[in-house]
């Protein structure tokens, strides 16, 4: 028996699958505790290092009696699972594990997951839980452009969308004239991918002449697993009039189906009866109240083959306290639009790319594909922005141009406070990507 009782009929306001997003806070807190409970004891018993940090604190299973004392337990990072690769922080046996997820390493050996059946299931009924508040009922075809295999992005939303009962087609990503062909010819009216492959997909179906809000049936876009700003997020409403929904999740954690936005698309909802969310001072390691922006840190309540206690996504964020209009009464946190790890220190001054994007998309006749180039001449940061520009802007006369490339300066200039060189090239010049595109060449670093 599956923990969890699907049903596809998905005209009821609130269907069966999202009822935990409606749970009252009192009996929400109530559950919350019992899984956390049960998760440290787990990690205790089974998993050397927790126990190691624990027993370091003076910290037992039994002394976690509230919600709070969730401070009282050590961190975990993303340098544990390499340290600890490939079974050191398993809290079972391996006949329980049914599946290995990872994601990639930067020391040449991946991320490794493993996941019971239990834990399958719960990431399961996180994606379904997402689709179903993005409006994705059992008519819909959706196109899955997530990369499938040890990639957690494919699999997820397609047992997802699956569990609701909406048709899948599994495209994976690469061969976009494939993509395009089929999105056009099966009548897709949904797809989930990065956002940086939609940018890709809508680049070759326009130069192949395609206009996507009459010659395709798309309504809906599912996009995640990398920082998109508001700006990216109108600009592709703009050109296809789809509905971009935000999807967020992290392959620690689960993968995709950790939180989403509602309609009202006021920030995420947190699917907190498996995900309970913190956000930290990332300084100090100080929990912040509710509305102070801050590190994102998730523990995962009920997963059994390798749980995460406190683990430091690196994710910028804060928890926002009001209670959304949508009347779910899960808390909502903060879209993602930076990472900690992603952030540039130039002449002083912290800068997001997110930061960036935002200033060039507010500018006419830009195109939403840019690349930063930082590098230090002498003792001074140097920041170079190249931006794709229409081909009718490219074409107009050197004084348009100038007057275009003094715009886009003065936008990101109001929002970092440094001057960049800005660099306009023409469309189609830039590196795309088929799944998480690098926005960001660091010379300094060489």
């Amino acid at each position: 028996m599956s923990l969890y009782e699907y049903a596809t009929d998905m005209d009821t306001p609130v269907h069966p699958v999202s009822a935990p997003d409606y749970m009252p806070r009192e009996q929400m807190s109530a559950l919350q505790l019992h899984r956390l409970q049960a998760t440290v004891k787990r990690a205790y018993d089974n998993v050397p290092l927790f126990r190691k940090r624990m027993d370091e604190r003076g910290v037992r299973p039994e002394h976690v009696k509230t919600l709070k004392d969730i401070a009282l337990l050590p961190f975990m990072k993303k340098v544990d699972l390499r340290d600890e690769y490939p079974f050191g922080l398993m809290a079972c046996p391996m006949n329980e594990v049914i599946r290995f997820q990872c994601s990639s390493g930067t020391t040449g050996k991946p991320i490794v997951l493993a996941n019971t059946e239990n834990d399958i299931l719960v990431w399961q009924n996180g994606t379904m839980r997402a689709l179903a508040m993005f409006g994705i009922r059992s008519s819909d075809i959706m196109q899955v452009s997530y990369g499938y295999g040890l990639f957690t992005g494919g699999l997820g939303l397609h047992y997802g969308g699956e569990g609701i009962g909406c048709t899948v087609l599994p495209t994976s990503g690469g061969n976009t004239d494939r993509q395009l062909m089929l999105m056009r010819d099966l009548g897709v009216t949904a797809i989930a991918c990065t956002p940086s492959y939609f940018l890709h997909l809508l680049d070759e179906g326009m130069k192949k002449g395609m206009d996507f809000r009459k010659d395709t049936k798309l309504r809906h876009g599912i996009f995640g697993a990398e920082p998109w700003s508001t700006e990216m997020r109108e600009k592709m409403e703009d050109i296809t009039g789809i509905i971009a929904h935000d999807i967020y999740g992290l392959t620690e954690i689960s993968g995709p189906g950790v939180a989403g936005d509602c309609q009202y698309r006021c920030g995420l909802h947190v699917f907190e009866d498996h995900f309970y969310p913190e956000i930290i001072d990332p300084d100090t390691l100080e929990p912040l109240p509710d509305g102070e922006s801050g590190e994102l840190v998730f523990t995962t309540l009920d997963r059994t083959g390798m749980p995460m206690i406190r683990y430091r996504t690196r994710d910028i964020s804060r928890i926002l306290p009001e209670v959304c209009k949508c009347g779910r009464t899960i808390r909502r946190i903060e879209r993602v639009s930076a990472r900690s790890d992603d952030m540039l220190i130039i002449r002083g001054v912290n800068v997001f790319p997110s930061q960036i994007e935002a200033g060039l998309l507010s500018i006419d006749s830009v195109l939403p594909h840019y690349h930063i180039v930082v590098d230090r001449q002498g003792d001074l940061d140097t920041l170079e922005v190249k931006v794709e520009v229409t081909q009718e802007t490219f074409s107009d006369d050197i004084r348009s141009l100038e007057n275009l490339r003094r715009r886009i300066g003065q936008a990101i200039q109001r929002i970092i406070n440094i001057n960049a060189k800005i660099t306009l090239v023409e469309p189609h010049t830039l590196p795309r990507s088929e799944g998480k595109i690098k926005r960001v060449t660091d010379l300094r670093k060489k």
